[in-house]
Protein backbone atom coordinates (compact mmCIF):
# COMPACT_ATOMS: atom_id res chain seq x y z
CA UNK A 1 0.00 0.00 0.00
CA UNK A 2 1.25 3.51 -0.96
CA UNK A 3 2.23 5.69 2.22
CA UNK A 4 -0.57 8.70 2.00
CA UNK A 5 2.62 11.25 3.15
CA UNK A 6 5.75 10.19 3.14
CA UNK A 7 8.84 12.47 4.56
CA UNK A 8 12.36 12.12 3.44
CA UNK A 9 15.53 13.72 4.55
CA UNK A 10 13.47 16.84 5.84
CA UNK A 11 15.85 19.77 7.43
CA UNK A 12 15.36 23.23 8.17
CA UNK A 13 17.36 25.84 9.79
CA UNK A 14 17.39 29.32 11.25
CA UNK A 15 20.12 31.32 12.65
CA UNK A 16 21.77 29.38 15.29
CA UNK A 17 19.23 26.46 15.27
CA UNK A 18 18.55 23.49 13.27
CA UNK A 19 15.08 23.01 13.74
CA UNK A 20 14.56 19.91 11.56
CA UNK A 21 17.92 17.62 10.71
CA UNK A 22 16.89 15.10 8.15
CA UNK A 23 13.52 13.68 9.39
CA UNK A 24 12.10 10.49 7.87
CA UNK A 25 9.04 8.52 8.42
CA UNK A 26 5.65 7.60 7.06
CA UNK A 27 2.00 7.94 7.27
CA UNK A 28 -0.54 5.12 5.95
CA UNK A 29 -4.26 5.76 4.60
CA UNK A 30 -6.52 5.57 7.25
CA UNK A 31 -3.28 5.71 10.19
CA UNK A 32 -3.52 7.95 13.22
CA UNK A 33 -0.01 9.01 13.66
CA UNK A 34 1.22 10.64 16.54
CA UNK A 35 4.04 13.26 16.72
CA UNK A 36 5.86 13.62 19.97
CA UNK A 37 8.95 15.54 21.21
CA UNK A 38 9.54 18.55 23.82
CA UNK A 39 9.04 21.76 23.41
CA UNK A 40 11.79 22.80 20.84
CA UNK A 41 11.93 19.30 19.05
CA UNK A 42 11.59 20.94 15.28
CA UNK A 43 7.13 19.27 15.96
CA UNK A 44 5.67 22.96 15.31
CA UNK A 45 8.37 23.93 12.20
CA UNK A 46 8.00 20.10 10.74
CA UNK A 47 3.55 20.68 10.83
CA UNK A 48 4.10 23.98 8.91
CA UNK A 49 6.55 22.24 6.05
CA UNK A 50 3.88 19.57 5.30
CA UNK A 51 0.92 21.86 4.95
CA UNK A 52 3.10 24.65 3.08
CA UNK A 53 3.32 27.54 5.73
CA UNK A 54 6.89 27.26 5.90
CA UNK A 55 9.62 25.69 3.54
CA UNK A 56 12.02 23.20 3.87
CA UNK A 57 15.62 23.90 3.01
CA UNK A 58 16.19 19.62 2.38
CA UNK A 59 13.86 16.47 1.47
CA UNK A 60 11.00 15.71 -0.28
CA UNK A 61 7.53 15.02 0.68
CA UNK A 62 5.40 12.54 -1.08
CA UNK A 63 1.84 12.37 -1.08
CA UNK A 64 0.23 9.14 -2.19
CA UNK A 65 3.72 8.25 -3.60
CA UNK A 66 3.49 11.20 -6.16
CA UNK A 67 6.05 14.05 -5.07
CA UNK A 68 5.12 17.62 -3.81
CA UNK A 69 7.42 20.44 -4.65
CA UNK A 70 7.52 24.03 -3.43
CA UNK A 71 4.18 24.62 -1.85
CA UNK A 72 1.82 26.72 0.23
CA UNK A 73 -1.35 25.92 2.21
CA UNK A 74 -3.33 26.56 -0.85
CA UNK A 75 -2.31 23.86 -2.52
CA UNK A 76 -1.58 21.71 0.35
CA UNK A 77 -5.93 21.98 0.27
CA UNK A 78 -5.49 20.88 -3.34
CA UNK A 79 -3.93 17.89 -2.68
CA UNK A 80 -6.38 17.28 0.53
CA UNK A 81 -3.72 18.20 3.17
CA UNK A 82 -5.95 20.01 5.79
CA UNK A 83 -4.30 21.44 9.55
CA UNK A 84 -6.43 22.65 12.50
CA UNK A 85 -3.97 25.24 14.54
CA UNK A 86 -4.18 25.28 18.29
CA UNK A 87 -5.15 28.50 17.77
CA UNK A 88 -8.18 29.34 16.09
CA UNK A 89 -8.74 31.75 13.26
CA UNK A 90 -11.97 32.47 13.36
CA UNK A 91 -13.80 35.85 12.88
CA UNK A 92 -15.97 36.56 15.84
CA UNK A 93 -18.14 39.45 14.25
CA UNK A 94 -19.44 36.94 11.25
CA UNK A 95 -21.46 33.74 11.59
CA UNK A 96 -20.01 30.66 11.17
CA UNK A 97 -21.27 30.17 7.39
CA UNK A 98 -19.83 33.18 6.46
CA UNK A 99 -16.24 31.95 8.00
CA UNK A 100 -16.01 29.01 6.28
CA UNK A 101 -17.45 30.33 3.01
CA UNK A 102 -14.31 32.72 3.36
CA UNK A 103 -11.85 29.72 2.74
CA UNK A 104 -13.78 27.72 0.35
CA UNK A 105 -12.60 28.74 -3.45
CA UNK A 106 -14.73 30.47 -5.91
CA UNK A 107 -18.53 31.92 -5.18
CA UNK A 108 -20.31 30.63 -2.35
CA UNK A 109 -23.87 30.47 -2.13
CA UNK A 110 -24.24 31.03 1.93
CA UNK A 111 -27.75 28.88 1.79
CA UNK A 112 -26.39 25.67 -0.05
CA UNK A 113 -23.41 26.00 2.30
CA UNK A 114 -25.22 26.01 5.16
CA UNK A 115 -27.10 22.90 4.76
CA UNK A 116 -23.78 21.41 3.76
CA UNK A 117 -22.03 22.60 6.93
CA UNK A 118 -25.60 21.04 9.12
CA UNK A 119 -25.19 17.65 7.00
CA UNK A 120 -21.06 17.05 7.82
CA UNK A 121 -20.77 18.49 11.17
CA UNK A 122 -24.21 15.97 11.98
CA UNK A 123 -22.66 13.38 10.38
CA UNK A 124 -19.33 13.56 12.40
CA UNK A 125 -21.26 13.61 15.48
CA UNK A 126 -19.93 17.89 15.77
CA UNK A 127 -23.13 19.65 15.51
CA UNK A 128 -22.90 23.17 14.66
CA UNK A 129 -25.31 26.45 14.27
CA UNK A 130 -24.00 27.86 10.98
CA UNK A 131 -25.87 30.87 11.38
CA UNK A 132 -24.49 31.53 14.84
CA UNK A 133 -22.45 34.86 15.74
CA UNK A 134 -19.01 32.95 15.96
CA UNK A 135 -18.57 35.28 19.21
CA UNK A 136 -21.70 33.45 20.91
CA UNK A 137 -19.81 30.21 21.00
CA UNK A 138 -17.83 28.57 23.83
CA UNK A 139 -14.38 27.35 22.94
CA UNK A 140 -15.36 24.09 22.05
CA UNK A 141 -17.38 24.94 19.72
CA UNK A 142 -15.41 27.21 17.91
CA UNK A 143 -12.99 24.02 17.45
CA UNK A 144 -15.76 22.00 15.88
CA UNK A 145 -16.07 24.70 13.44
CA UNK A 146 -12.34 24.72 12.71
CA UNK A 147 -12.82 21.08 12.35
CA UNK A 148 -16.30 20.86 10.29
CA UNK A 149 -14.04 23.92 7.52
CA UNK A 150 -11.75 21.11 7.22
CA UNK A 151 -14.16 18.32 6.91
CA UNK A 152 -16.05 19.92 4.29
CA UNK A 153 -13.40 19.75 1.44
CA UNK A 154 -13.23 15.88 2.17
CA UNK A 155 -9.41 15.80 3.54
CA UNK A 156 -7.08 12.83 2.69
CA UNK A 157 -4.51 14.13 5.83
CA UNK A 158 -5.72 15.93 8.72
CA UNK A 159 -2.90 17.99 11.01
CA UNK A 160 -4.38 18.35 14.44
CA UNK A 161 -2.27 20.54 17.36
CA UNK A 162 -2.80 20.67 20.28
CA UNK A 163 -6.55 19.89 19.81
CA UNK A 164 -8.05 19.06 22.82
CA UNK A 165 -6.26 21.64 25.18
CA UNK A 166 -9.69 23.69 24.96
CA UNK A 167 -12.00 20.55 25.83
CA UNK A 168 -13.82 18.89 28.64
CA UNK A 169 -12.63 15.34 28.70
CA UNK A 170 -16.84 14.18 27.94
CA UNK A 171 -16.24 16.65 24.17
CA UNK A 172 -12.39 14.93 24.24
CA UNK A 173 -14.28 11.31 23.82
CA UNK A 174 -16.53 13.25 20.74
CA UNK A 175 -13.80 14.22 19.08
CA UNK A 176 -11.82 10.84 19.40
CA UNK A 177 -14.82 8.81 17.82
CA UNK A 178 -15.09 11.74 15.05
CA UNK A 179 -11.42 10.76 14.47
CA UNK A 180 -11.69 7.11 14.59
CA UNK A 181 -14.52 7.37 12.24
CA UNK A 182 -12.29 9.62 9.87
CA UNK A 183 -9.90 7.12 9.64
CA UNK A 184 -12.24 4.33 9.25
CA UNK A 185 -13.04 6.31 6.01
CA UNK A 186 -9.44 6.52 4.87
CA UNK A 187 -8.16 9.64 6.36
CA UNK A 188 -4.78 10.14 7.51
CA UNK A 189 -4.82 11.85 10.40
CA UNK A 190 -1.32 13.55 12.38
CA UNK A 191 -2.06 14.44 16.02
CA UNK A 192 0.44 16.48 18.03
CA UNK A 193 -0.30 16.51 22.09
CA UNK A 194 1.50 16.41 25.32
CA UNK A 195 -1.24 14.42 26.91
CA UNK A 196 0.63 10.99 26.28
CA UNK A 197 -2.90 8.70 27.81
CA UNK A 198 -4.59 10.07 24.83
CA UNK A 199 -2.30 9.41 22.43
CA UNK A 200 -2.00 6.21 24.02
CA UNK A 201 -6.14 6.16 23.49
CA UNK A 202 -5.85 7.13 20.17
CA UNK A 203 -3.09 7.03 17.89
CA UNK A 204 -2.01 3.79 16.01
CA UNK A 205 1.63 4.47 15.59
CA UNK A 206 3.72 7.71 16.86
CA UNK A 207 7.35 8.81 15.60
CA UNK A 208 9.24 11.05 18.16
CA UNK A 209 11.26 14.03 17.86
CA UNK A 210 14.29 15.29 20.05
CA UNK A 211 16.46 18.03 19.36
CA UNK A 212 15.41 17.93 15.54
CA UNK A 213 15.80 14.69 14.75
CA UNK A 214 13.90 11.08 14.55
CA UNK A 215 14.97 9.32 17.90
CA UNK A 216 12.68 6.61 18.03
CA UNK A 217 9.09 4.79 16.89
CA UNK A 218 6.51 3.38 19.05
CA UNK A 219 2.84 1.92 19.11
CA UNK A 220 1.33 4.25 21.79
CA UNK A 221 -1.06 1.50 22.25
CA UNK A 222 1.39 -0.80 23.93
CA UNK A 223 3.54 1.37 25.88
CA UNK A 224 3.03 3.39 28.92
CA UNK A 225 2.94 6.54 29.18
CA UNK A 226 6.35 6.71 30.98
CA UNK A 227 7.89 4.76 28.35
CA UNK A 228 6.85 7.00 25.50
CA UNK A 229 8.19 10.51 27.70
CA UNK A 230 11.38 8.22 28.28
CA UNK A 231 11.29 8.46 24.52
CA UNK A 232 11.06 12.19 24.49
CA UNK A 233 13.25 13.00 26.86
CA UNK A 234 15.88 10.52 26.73
CA UNK A 235 16.16 9.60 30.56
CA UNK A 236 13.16 8.92 33.38
CA UNK A 237 10.60 11.57 34.14
CA UNK A 238 11.87 13.01 37.80
CA UNK A 239 8.40 11.95 39.79
CA UNK A 240 5.88 14.93 41.37
CA UNK A 241 5.91 14.15 45.34
CA UNK A 242 2.79 15.77 47.35
CA UNK A 243 2.96 15.79 51.22
CA UNK A 244 -0.01 15.74 52.79
CA UNK A 245 -1.34 19.23 53.07
CA UNK A 246 -0.94 21.54 56.41
CA UNK A 247 -3.23 23.82 56.12
CA UNK A 248 -3.00 27.46 57.82
CA UNK A 249 -6.00 28.74 60.62
CA UNK A 250 -7.06 31.71 58.69
CA UNK A 251 -6.91 31.80 54.70
CA UNK A 252 -4.37 34.20 52.79
CA UNK A 253 -6.61 34.90 50.53
CA UNK A 254 -10.59 35.28 50.22
CA UNK A 255 -12.68 36.40 47.78
CA UNK A 256 -15.92 37.63 49.17
CA UNK A 257 -19.15 37.37 46.73
CA UNK A 258 -16.79 39.15 44.05
CA UNK A 259 -18.59 40.41 41.22
CA UNK A 260 -17.62 42.38 38.03
CA UNK A 261 -18.93 43.00 35.25
CA UNK A 262 -17.77 41.71 31.38
CA UNK A 263 -14.90 43.83 30.54
CA UNK A 264 -16.19 43.96 27.04
CA UNK A 265 -18.81 42.29 25.31
CA UNK A 266 -16.43 39.34 24.20
CA UNK A 267 -15.46 38.91 27.57
CA UNK A 268 -17.51 37.20 31.02
CA UNK A 269 -18.82 38.92 33.67
CA UNK A 270 -18.28 37.36 37.69
CA UNK A 271 -20.90 36.55 39.23
CA UNK A 272 -21.09 36.37 43.44
CA UNK A 273 -17.71 34.40 42.97
CA UNK A 274 -16.71 32.71 46.39
CA UNK A 275 -13.19 31.34 47.33
CA UNK A 276 -10.69 30.37 49.82
CA UNK A 277 -6.91 29.83 49.88
CA UNK A 278 -5.00 28.95 52.83
CA UNK A 279 -1.35 28.80 53.68
CA UNK A 280 -0.24 25.57 52.83
CA UNK A 281 -2.32 23.93 50.02
CA UNK A 282 -2.96 24.61 46.49
CA UNK A 283 -5.95 25.66 45.30
CA UNK A 284 -7.04 24.61 41.69
CA UNK A 285 -9.79 26.14 39.60
CA UNK A 286 -10.95 24.03 36.58
CA UNK A 287 -12.81 25.16 33.51
CA UNK A 288 -13.26 25.68 29.50
CA UNK A 289 -11.67 28.64 28.34
CA UNK A 290 -13.80 31.36 28.07
CA UNK A 291 -15.84 30.78 31.03
CA UNK A 292 -14.45 33.42 32.91
CA UNK A 293 -10.84 32.31 33.63
CA UNK A 294 -9.17 35.34 32.18
CA UNK A 295 -11.81 37.89 34.61
CA UNK A 296 -11.44 36.17 37.23
CA UNK A 297 -6.92 36.13 37.06
CA UNK A 298 -7.43 40.01 36.51
CA UNK A 299 -10.18 40.41 39.62
CA UNK A 300 -7.43 38.80 41.73
CA UNK A 301 -3.79 40.01 40.73
CA UNK A 302 -5.00 43.63 40.71
CA UNK A 303 -5.38 44.06 36.96
CA UNK A 304 -9.09 44.97 37.35
CA UNK A 305 -10.33 46.33 40.60
CA UNK A 306 -13.28 45.15 42.57
CA UNK A 307 -16.11 47.29 43.14
CA UNK A 308 -15.82 47.22 46.90
CA UNK A 309 -12.38 46.63 48.62
CA UNK A 310 -13.62 43.68 50.96
CA UNK A 311 -14.52 41.55 47.83
CA UNK A 312 -10.44 40.81 47.87
CA UNK A 313 -8.85 40.07 51.35
CA UNK A 314 -5.29 39.62 51.64
CA UNK A 315 -4.46 38.12 54.82
CA UNK A 316 -8.10 39.14 56.04
CA UNK A 317 -6.68 42.69 54.48
CA UNK A 318 -9.19 44.29 51.81
CA UNK A 319 -7.33 44.61 48.60
CA UNK A 320 -9.99 44.84 46.33
CA UNK A 321 -9.63 48.86 45.82
CA UNK A 322 -5.28 48.22 45.34
CA UNK A 323 -4.22 48.30 41.70
CA UNK A 324 -1.31 45.18 40.27
CA UNK A 325 1.49 46.74 41.51
CA UNK A 326 0.27 48.03 45.17
CA UNK A 327 -0.91 43.97 45.59
CA UNK A 328 2.40 42.60 44.90
CA UNK A 329 4.21 44.93 47.51
CA UNK A 330 1.77 43.32 49.60
CA UNK A 331 2.42 39.45 49.12
CA UNK A 332 0.65 38.69 45.83
CA UNK A 333 2.69 36.87 42.95
CA UNK A 334 0.75 36.33 39.75
CA UNK A 335 2.32 34.31 36.54
CA UNK A 336 -0.11 35.39 33.40
CA UNK A 337 -0.80 32.88 31.14
CA UNK A 338 0.63 34.52 27.97
CA UNK A 339 4.12 33.74 28.55
CA UNK A 340 5.41 36.00 25.73
CA UNK A 341 3.56 39.38 25.84
CA UNK A 342 2.79 39.48 29.60
CA UNK A 343 4.68 37.28 31.36
CA UNK A 344 8.02 38.79 29.59
CA UNK A 345 8.75 41.00 27.01
CA UNK A 346 10.02 38.80 23.80
CA UNK A 347 12.64 41.32 22.60
CA UNK A 348 14.28 42.10 26.13
CA UNK A 349 16.96 40.22 27.92
CA UNK A 350 16.10 37.82 31.34
CA UNK A 351 17.87 40.37 32.47
CA UNK A 352 15.25 43.58 31.88
CA UNK A 353 12.72 41.05 31.95
CA UNK A 354 13.23 40.34 35.91
CA UNK A 355 13.09 44.38 36.04
CA UNK A 356 9.26 44.01 35.39
CA UNK A 357 8.45 42.53 38.61
CA UNK A 358 11.57 42.27 40.61
CA UNK A 359 12.44 46.06 40.62
CA UNK A 360 11.33 46.23 44.04
CA UNK A 361 14.22 43.91 45.32
CA UNK A 362 16.63 47.06 45.33
CA UNK A 363 17.49 47.25 41.64
CA UNK A 364 15.68 51.11 41.53
CA UNK A 365 17.84 53.71 42.58
CA UNK A 366 16.62 57.25 42.34
CA UNK A 367 14.52 56.39 39.12
CA UNK A 368 17.59 54.24 37.33
CA UNK A 369 18.03 50.71 37.26
CA UNK A 370 20.43 48.97 39.06
CA UNK A 371 21.53 46.43 36.28
CA UNK A 372 24.31 44.52 38.02
CA UNK A 373 21.80 43.83 40.95
CA UNK A 374 19.25 42.82 38.00
CA UNK A 375 21.97 40.71 36.26
CA UNK A 376 22.48 38.68 39.28
CA UNK A 377 18.92 38.37 40.09
CA UNK A 378 18.44 36.71 36.77
CA UNK A 379 21.40 34.64 37.12
CA UNK A 380 20.74 33.52 40.71
CA UNK A 381 16.89 32.55 39.27
CA UNK A 382 18.53 30.60 35.69
CA UNK A 383 20.36 28.52 38.25
CA UNK A 384 17.96 27.88 40.99
CA UNK A 385 15.41 26.85 38.70
CA UNK A 386 17.30 24.78 35.90
CA UNK A 387 16.73 27.24 33.05
CA UNK A 388 17.83 26.36 29.90
CA UNK A 389 19.67 29.68 28.89
CA UNK A 390 22.67 31.68 27.75
CA UNK A 391 22.75 33.84 30.78
CA UNK A 392 20.86 36.92 31.80
CA UNK A 393 21.81 38.11 28.31
CA UNK A 394 19.56 35.85 26.56
CA UNK A 395 16.73 37.30 24.72
CA UNK A 396 13.38 36.21 26.41
CA UNK A 397 11.85 35.10 22.89
CA UNK A 398 14.68 32.74 22.43
CA UNK A 399 13.98 30.30 25.13
CA UNK A 400 11.54 27.29 24.90
CA UNK A 401 8.33 27.66 26.43
CA UNK A 402 9.00 25.32 28.65
CA UNK A 403 12.30 27.26 30.16
CA UNK A 404 10.82 30.61 29.78
CA UNK A 405 7.93 29.51 32.10
CA UNK A 406 10.27 28.16 34.85
CA UNK A 407 11.58 31.56 34.61
CA UNK A 408 9.26 33.40 34.97
CA UNK A 409 7.31 31.16 37.85
CA UNK A 410 10.63 31.34 39.67
CA UNK A 411 10.85 35.23 39.13
CA UNK A 412 7.52 35.12 40.74
CA UNK A 413 8.55 32.39 44.20
CA UNK A 414 11.90 34.62 44.24
CA UNK A 415 9.97 38.13 45.85
CA UNK A 416 8.82 35.57 48.62
CA UNK A 417 4.96 36.29 47.80
CA UNK A 418 2.43 34.62 50.71
CA UNK A 419 -0.28 34.03 47.59
CA UNK A 420 0.72 32.92 44.46
CA UNK A 421 -1.65 33.12 41.76
CA UNK A 422 -0.96 30.70 38.21
CA UNK A 423 -2.79 30.70 35.11
CA UNK A 424 -1.95 27.64 32.97
CA UNK A 425 1.12 26.39 34.85
CA UNK A 426 2.20 24.15 31.47
CA UNK A 427 -0.16 25.03 29.03
CA UNK A 428 2.03 23.86 25.65
CA UNK A 429 5.05 22.51 27.54
CA UNK A 430 6.49 19.31 27.39
CA UNK A 431 6.59 16.31 30.03
CA UNK A 432 9.92 17.38 31.34
CA UNK A 433 8.97 20.84 31.98
CA UNK A 434 5.57 20.53 33.30
CA UNK A 435 6.99 18.08 36.03
CA UNK A 436 9.45 20.33 37.20
CA UNK A 437 6.83 23.22 37.29
CA UNK A 438 3.94 20.94 39.05
CA UNK A 439 7.00 19.85 41.74
CA UNK A 440 8.21 23.79 41.91
CA UNK A 441 4.43 24.97 42.81
CA UNK A 442 4.28 22.40 45.02
CA UNK A 443 7.15 22.79 47.68
CA UNK A 444 6.19 26.61 47.59
CA UNK A 445 2.58 25.37 49.18
CA UNK A 446 4.05 22.66 51.54
CA UNK A 447 6.17 25.79 52.84
CA UNK A 448 3.34 27.57 53.94
CA UNK A 449 1.92 29.63 51.25
CA UNK A 450 -1.09 29.82 49.17
CA UNK A 451 -0.98 28.59 45.38
CA UNK A 452 -3.88 29.42 43.41
CA UNK A 453 -3.58 27.50 40.21
CA UNK A 454 -5.99 27.93 36.86
CA UNK A 455 -5.68 25.16 34.49
CA UNK A 456 -7.59 23.43 31.57
CA UNK A 457 -5.65 20.18 32.14
CA UNK A 458 -7.42 17.88 34.34
CA UNK A 459 -5.12 15.89 35.46
CA UNK A 460 -2.73 18.42 36.30
CA UNK A 461 -5.20 19.71 39.11
CA UNK A 462 -5.79 16.36 39.98
CA UNK A 463 -2.11 15.71 40.67
CA UNK A 464 -0.93 18.84 42.65
CA UNK A 465 -4.10 20.42 44.11
CA UNK A 466 -5.65 20.24 47.61
CA UNK A 467 -8.82 21.41 46.89
CA UNK A 468 -10.92 22.45 43.42
CA UNK A 469 -13.39 24.94 42.23
CA UNK A 470 -14.66 24.55 38.50
CA UNK A 471 -15.63 27.91 36.31
CA UNK A 472 -18.57 28.07 34.43
CA UNK A 473 -20.28 31.03 32.45
CA UNK A 474 -18.96 33.56 35.39
CA UNK A 475 -19.48 31.45 38.27
CA UNK A 476 -18.16 29.20 40.73
CA UNK A 477 -18.94 25.76 41.84
CA UNK A 478 -18.81 24.90 45.63
CA UNK A 479 -15.61 23.69 46.82
CA UNK A 480 -14.67 20.20 46.18
CA UNK A 481 -12.05 17.99 48.02
CA UNK A 482 -9.65 17.11 45.45
CA UNK A 483 -9.81 13.08 47.61
CA UNK A 484 -13.65 13.35 47.50
CA UNK A 485 -14.32 14.17 43.28
CA UNK A 486 -12.88 12.65 40.09
CA UNK A 487 -12.47 13.60 36.45
CA UNK A 488 -16.24 12.80 35.56
CA UNK A 489 -18.10 14.77 38.04
CA UNK A 490 -15.45 18.31 37.19
CA UNK A 491 -16.22 17.39 33.49
CA UNK A 492 -19.43 17.61 34.39
CA UNK A 493 -19.47 21.21 36.46
CA UNK A 494 -17.96 22.72 33.52
CA UNK A 495 -20.77 21.89 31.12
CA UNK A 496 -22.45 24.02 33.85
CA UNK A 497 -24.33 21.53 35.41
CA UNK A 498 -24.44 21.52 39.05
CA UNK A 499 -23.59 25.03 39.28
CA UNK A 500 -26.69 27.59 40.48
CA UNK A 501 -27.98 29.20 37.68
CA UNK A 502 -29.64 31.75 40.08
CA UNK A 503 -26.92 34.08 38.08
CA UNK A 504 -28.40 34.04 35.20
CA UNK A 505 -29.94 37.74 36.09
CA UNK A 506 -27.32 39.72 36.01
CA UNK A 507 -25.61 41.46 39.01
CA UNK A 508 -25.95 45.04 40.20
CA UNK A 509 -23.17 46.18 38.99
CA UNK A 510 -24.00 44.59 35.54
CA UNK A 511 -27.09 46.22 35.51
CA UNK A 512 -25.30 49.69 36.01
CA UNK A 513 -22.42 48.72 33.57
CA UNK A 514 -25.37 47.91 30.71
CA UNK A 515 -26.87 51.09 31.34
Amino acid sequence: MTARLELRGISKSYPGVLANDDISFSVMPGEIHAVLGENGAGKSTLMKIIYGATSADAGKILCDGKEVGAHDPSTSRALGIEMVYQHFALFESITVVENIALSMPGKMDLKALAERVREVSQRYGLPVDPQRLVLTLSVGERQRVEIVRCLLRSPRLLILDEPTSVLTPQAVQTLFKTLRQLAAEGCSILYISHKLDELRDLCHSATVLRGGRVTGTADPRAASSAELARLMVGSDLPEVTRAPAERGAAPLLRLDKLSLAAPSVLGTPLRDIELEAFGGEIVGIAGVSGNGQGELAAAISGERRAARPGDVLLDGVPIGHLDAGQRRDRGLGFVPEERLGRGAVPPFSLTENALLTAHRRGMVRRGFADRGKARGFARQVIEKYKVKAAGPGARAHGLSGGNLQKFIIGREIELAPQVLLVSQPTWGVDVGASAYVRQTLIDLSRAGKAVIVISEELDELFEICDRLYVISKGRLSRRLERAATDVAEIGLLMTGAGIDDAAAEPCEENKLHAL
